[in-house]
């Protein structure tokens, strides 16, 4: 008895995701408003990915940096997104053991990579404004290729380290996860061994994250504030600062809702709370993302009508 209480959580074989407790009715209309939702995501990233590599005036050092941020949001929104919907449709709605460890590696890797790119992305725009004639200097496509690879390294460490720690808990023979994703205030819940190592790792590595990368982005903008307010003319100063209205709007809506989640020693007291914040930053954000930098953005605007009246003939 007292080693049945006692395994690991390497014993277990599969966990149950409980998700949203609701009716079956509308288990499935939170699978066809995911599935749209998922679908906008396929359609607005993969047409960002598409205009940014085909036209070729869009091969600047701000848009390879943004081609990226549309592949991150594709992949780990696609790591939550097809799961969740087939955990609304099932009955036992389980996860294998192994199913939980590849998608929270994943996303963890992912969404941490986005937040250092974001960063990166800050920077880009500081040396576009602030340094304006060596630019393509400073962003040369070996730096550009470096800082994203950069991104990719931190979001490995700590996908690896968060995944490591995650491993490390033990389980009473619960195995329900009340969260539509194995994450990591979720299974925090069910273990059965003090967890205050588990939630100080979580925090200091969450506010690390976020306040290196928040850091990069408020000095890069204090930096391009400095350097708008200098110029005379106030369409002057609106047209230079422009270009960063897209990447503050998805830095706010990221990195406020990551906060929320992991970075306050609260977070992961209401499971129902961090839910809704989840598919915010999960789905929503990637959803937005596109639109945002679409809709805001001239260039972009111009490529894609470009593209479209190529495909459309005139007769």
């Amino acid at each position: 008895m007292r080693s049945e209480m006692n395994r690991s959580y390497s014993d277990l074989r599969e966990f149950i995701l409980l998700g949203f407790r609701t009716s079956s009715e509308a288990q499935v209309l939170l699978f066809l408003l995911f599935l749209i939702i998922y679908l906008v995501i396929l359609l607005g990233n993969i047409s960002m990915l598409i205009v940014i590599k085909t036209d070729s005036r869009l091969h600047t050092p701000m848009y390879f940096f943004l081609r990226n941020l549309s592949y991150l949001d594709l992949c780990y929104s696609t790591v939550l997104a097809p799961k969740t919907m087939a955990t609304f449709l099932s009955k036992e709605k389980k996860i294998s053991y192994n199913g939980c460890a590849i998608q929270f590696f994943f996303f963890a890797l992912f969404a941490g990579t986005e937040c250092f790119l974001l960063a990166v992305m800050a920077y880009d725009r500081f040396s576009a404004i602030c340094f304006p004639f060596v630019y393509m200097v400073r962003m040369s496509q070996q730096a550009c290729v470096r800082l994203v690879i950069g991104s990719y390294v931190c979001g490995c460490i700590n996908s690896m380290i968060q995944t490591g720690f995650a491993f490390s808990l033990q389980f009473c023979g619960e195995n329900t996860l009340y969260h539509f994703f194995w994450d990591v205030p979720a299974l925090i819940k069910i273990a059965c061994v003090d967890t205050f190592v588990n939630e100080i790792v979580l925090f200091i590595l969450s506010s690390l994250i976020i306040l290196t990368a928040s850091t990069v982005i408020l000095v890069s903008y204090a930096c391009i504030l400095s350097m708008v307010l200098k110029i005379p003319s106030t369409h002057g100063r609106s047209k230079t600062f422009s270009t960063c209205t897209s990447h503050i709007i998805v830095v706010s809506l990221f990195y406020g809702t990551l906060f929320f989640m992991y970075a306050q020693s609260g977070a992961i007291s209401s499971l129902e709370e961090s839910k809704i914040v989840s598919v915010f930053y999960t789905l929503i954000i990637p959803m937005l993302n596109p639109l945002i930098y679409s809709l805001r953005n001239r260039e972009v605007k111009s490529a894609l009508k470009r593209i479209l009246l190529r495909k459309i003939p005139f007769h």
